[in-house]
């Protein structure tokens, strides 16, 4: 949008600033401001949430035909947003300055809006892209919960089933060496009644350990972000 009508000044190659939001990590959009006449265009980009956003550079002066990349980069977030409608927006203002002009030192009156004055204003809108990991990771972490769970579960019946197995394999050696009234040392039976004991023993405790394991922790609704007035 600009006042005086059509983009006269200045192209700009998109009207929106997309970032890709992925937890605890900024992400940045450049934006391309195309100088589309003879003369020297100051420019200055102000946004409804400053403290959001880095922008590099956020005033300077672009020559005749001549184009500025201007990075904007949203600072790392702690949570994801309830919804990805971003309502922030960038203003981009743009006016003529002779040639002469430093970009350091533009007057402050440069960006006021006077009725003498060609001052162009663009609207950005900010849109926010889910990472792609972050769609499915609430699915993925119970996934790989459930799966754990079932393979500790797997394993500790497999132990079971093997003590279980070995302990009766014992038991009818014992019942056999009975029947046939063989003379061994009572060491020998001895021992086989410790070891059928101890693997009971620890199918127990293997059982009780796996049962007992705490549920994955629940997942954390995220709260949205803020908004505020545009600001310089």
């Amino acid at each position: 949008m600009t006042s005086g009508g059509g983009y006269k000044l200045v192209t700009i190659d998109s009207e929106e600033l997309r970032f890709q939001v992925e937890l605890e990590k900024p992400s940045h959009c450049d934006l391309k401001v195309s100088n589309a006449t003879d003369k020297n265009i100051a420019f200055k980009v102000k946004t409804t949430s400053p403290k959001k956003y880095f922008v590099r550079p956020n005033t300077g002066i672009i020559p005749p035909w001549d184009a500025c990349i201007i990075r904007v980069t949203l600072q790392a977030q702690l949570q994801y947003p309830v919804v990805m409608q971003c309502r922030d927006k960038f203003l981009l203002q743009c006016t003529p300055v002779p040639p002469n002009s430093d970009s350091e030192e533009l007057p402050a009156n440069t960006f006021n809006k006077e009725a003498d004055k060609q001052l162009e204003e663009y609207k950005i809108k900010v849109v926010y892209i889910a990472h792609t990991n972050q769609e499915n990771s609430n699915d993925n972490i119970k996934q790989n919960s459930d799966l754990t769970s079932n393979q500790a579960v797997q394993t500790a019946r497999a132990a079971r089933d093997a003590a279980v197995k070995e302990t009766t394999r014992l038991q009818q050696e014992l019942d056999m060496l009975k029947r046939r009234n063989q003379k061994k040392s009572p060491g020998f039976s001895i021992r086989l009644a410790i070891t059928a004991g101890v693997i009971g023993i620890m199918v127990g405790l293997l059982l009780k350990l796996v049962l007992s394991s705490p549920p994955p922790p629940p997942i954390l609704s995220p709260t949205p972000p803020p908004t505020a007035r545009i600001t310089e």
